[in-house]
C-alpha cells in the first residue's frame, strides 16, 4: 500500500515545465507515461493479489471452485492440418462447444510454443507434437494453471529406450531435475489406439509432471490447492477405510502399479478417469467424484 501511495504521490506532483522548448515537453510525456504505467501496473497487481487471496480462501473454505478459468485477450487458433488432427485423435476436444474449442486451441498452441520437441531415431512431425500438447492440454482443461513448469523439453524414441536414471528400458519417463518428459512414440499412439483399456502412456507421464509442478506451486496456485487438496481427501478415503482399500485394491479395475506409490496411484487413476468414466463412476463413486473435483471436470461424458 504504501508503495501504491507513493506512485499516486509521484503522479499527481508533475507539473508541466514552464518551458515551451519541445525537448522539455517530451521529457514531460515521458515522465507522465512512466507514472501512469506504474500506477497502472500496481494497481493491478494490487488487485491481483487480492483476487488471489480471496479465491484462494474460498476454495480452501468453501467450494473447489475457481471463480474465473479461461480468459485470454486474442486466442490463437491453429492451422487446419492442426486442427484435423486434433479432431481426429480427441473425442474430447470434438465434444467441446465452438467456444471451448477455441480455447482448447490456444492452450496447444501456448504448449507448442514453450516446448522443445526433441526426436530421437524418429523425426518430429506434427502429428507427434499435437497429440503430446493435446494430451497435456487435456487434462489440466478444467484448472486455470495450465502451464507445466516441469516441462521445457519433450524428447520422443520411436519405441523403448534405455533410460540413464536406472539403467533399464522404458516407455516414459517424466525427469524433474532436466524439465523433461519422455516417450516411446510407439507406445503413446497404442495408448490412444485402445482408449478403453485404461492404459495411457501420454496420459500418464504428463500427469507425473503436472503433480510435481503442482506441488512446487501449491501457496501461489489455487489450481494446485484444488488438485493437491482433492488428492490428499482420495488417498484419504481408501488409507483411512481398510474395507474401503482393501475393496479398491481387489476390484482388479485399476492395475497393480498403482499401489507402488502414491506417484503411480494418481496417474493410474487419472487413466482410469479418462479412459473409461463410466465404469469408474459405477464401481468408486467416492473417488471418481474426488477426481472429478482434482481436474475440475465439467465436461461432456464426465
Amino acid at each position: 500500500m504504501t508503495s501504491l501511495y507513493n506512485l499516486f504521490s509521484f503522479f499527481t506532483l508533475l507539473q508541466k515545465p514552464d518551458s515551451d522548448s519541445p525537448i522539455y515537453t517530451i521529457v514531460y510525456g515521458i515522465i507522465v507515461i512512466v507514472g501512469v504505467v506504474l500506477v497502472t501496473y500496481t494497481v493491478g497487481l494490487f488487485i491481483y493479489k487480492v483476487f488471489h487471496v480471496i479465491e484462494m480462501a474460498y476454495v480452501e473454505l468453501i467450494s473447489k471452485r475457481l471463480f474465473v478459468n479461461h480468459l485470454y485477450v486474442f486466442p490463437k487458433r491453429l492451422e487446419d492440418s492442426q486442427k484435423n488432427i486434433l479432431s481426429e485423435k480427441f473425442k474430447f476436444y470434438n465434444n467441446l462447444s465452438p467456444k471451448h474449442q477455441k480455447y482448447f486451441e490456444y492452450r496447444v498452441n501456448n504448449f507448442l510454443k514453450k516446448t522443445e520437441f526433441h526426436g530421437r531415431d524418429i523425426e518430429i512431425s506434427e502429428e507427434i507434437q499435437i497429440i503430446l500438447a493435446g494430451t497435456a492440454t487435456k487434462l489440466l482443461f478444467g484448472l486455470r494453471d495450465y502451464n507445466i513448469g516441469t516441462i521445457e523439453k519433450v524428447v520422443v524414441y520411436a519405441k523403448a529406450f534405455f533410460s540413464r536414471t536406472n539403467k533399464a528400458y522404458h516407455k516414459g519417463e517424466f525427469n524433474y531435475a532436466q524439465a523433461s518428459i519422455v516417450f516411446s512414440w510407439i507406445d503413446v499412439v497404442e495408448g490412444y489406439a485402445i482408449d478403453n483399456d485404461n492404459a495411457n502412456l501420454a496420459v500418464h507421464e504428463f500427469v507425473h509432471a503436472i503433480h510435481f509442478h503442482y506441488k512446487s506451486v501449491r501457496h501461489k496456485s489455487t489450481s494446485a490447492a484444488i488438485f493437491l487438496d482433492a488428492f490428499a481427501e482420495l488417498t484419504e478415503l481408501y488409507e483411512g477405510d481398510k474395507i474401503e482399500g482393501l475393496k479398491i485394491k481387489s476390484a482388479g479395475y485399476f492395475r497393480e502399479y498403482a499401489f507402488v506409490n502414491e506417484y503411480e496411484f494418481l496417474a493410474v487413476i487419472i487413466e482410469c478417469f479418462i479412459e473409461t468414466p463410466s465404469e469408474f463412476r459405477a464401481q468408486f463413486p467416492e473417488m471418481y467424484k474426488k477426481v472429478k473435483t482434482m481436474l475440475n471436470y465439467n465436461f461432456v461424458g464426465y
